[in-house]
């Protein structure tokens, strides 16, 4: 695959739940490289890893241009598709966001992750819609993941939530979105529930007690992210190195390293 076009068609041919796309999300040039050796169709980057790397909080505080500019290393470095984490599109507003879109296509990538939080339902809707119009206007089938937060942040009452999803969802498919990521769901029951009454690639996000990827394609799910979990996992690793070693002035933290020659032959590629 060489052009954007083949990697868009490529991608979203990827979202199946005869078996869905795992996407162990990376967040800088060495761990997507790591993805892709591990035999990944696709390459996904987190938001939050990608910003706590680079020194920013998650949640819309990274600036534009390092991101862009993180993704554009990563589609540099892999062959399989990139999708990007944009966040909330790192602008203002929808005009903005198709601004970033035009970015994130110019530095290779073929989809991307653009989440509602607590943005008005209508609001965010505009910004799929620019972000449509630009991937439109640069003649990619951009795959726009639309992340519906309704059950990661609790909003609205309980007993309510799953109706405002779907309608969340649906205003979302309408504006111009590919798929729908719904976070903060593990119930096989609401998964299930999620994944027939969506008309449209089902995203849900996993970590220890979720669903095996096998059980999520058989309820109906596309899609499986580990999000930010990875990064977690690794800096967990460092905190607890750098504790041992403070503390005991030992080294046990650091017993199934990946090899240094291991890791430096996947960044000479």
């Amino acid at each position: 695959m060489t052009t954007l076009l083949e990697k868009a068609t490529a991608f979203t041919a990827l979202h199946t739940p005869a078996a869905p796309l795992p996407l162990a999300n990376a967040w800088d040039v060495a761990s997507a490289r790591i993805v892709e050796a591990a035999g990944a169709p696709a390459v996904a980057t987190t938001s939050a890893g990608v910003a706590w790397s680079l020194g920013a909080p998650d949640g819309d505080a990274l600036a534009r241009d390092r991101a862009l500019d993180l993704v554009a290393r990563v589609a540099a470095a892999v062959s399989v598709p990139v999708t990007a984490d944009i966040e909330g599109g790192f602008a203002a507003d929808a005009a903005g966001v198709g601004e970033t879109v035009a970015g994130v296509l110019a530095a290779g990538a073929v989809g991307v992750n653009i989440e509602d939080g607590t943005r008005a339902p209508a609001e965010h809707a505009e910004r799929l819609a620019a972000a449509r119009a630009a991937a439109d206007a640069a003649g990619v089938p951009l795959y726009i993941n639309a992340r519906v937060d309704t059950y990661l942040f609790g909003l609205g009452e309980s007993a309510a939530r799953l109706d405002e999803t779907l309608a969340r969802a649906s205003a979302y498919l309408a504006a111009g979105a590919t798929g729908v990521f719904v976070p903060g769901v593990t119930d096989p029951a609401v998964i299930a529930e999620l994944a027939r009454a969506i008309d449209a690639p089902l995203n849900v996000l996993v970590g220890p007690g979720a669903p095996s990827v096998a059980e999520l394609g058989a309820l109906g799910v596309a899609r499986v992210s580990l999000g930010s979990g990875v990064a977690e996992a690794a800096y967990a690793v460092a905190r607890r190195a750098a504790e041992e070693l403070l503390a005991g002035g030992t080294y046990g933290s650091l017993a199934g390293a990946l090899p240094y020659s291991e890791l430096n032959a996947l960044l000479k590629g």
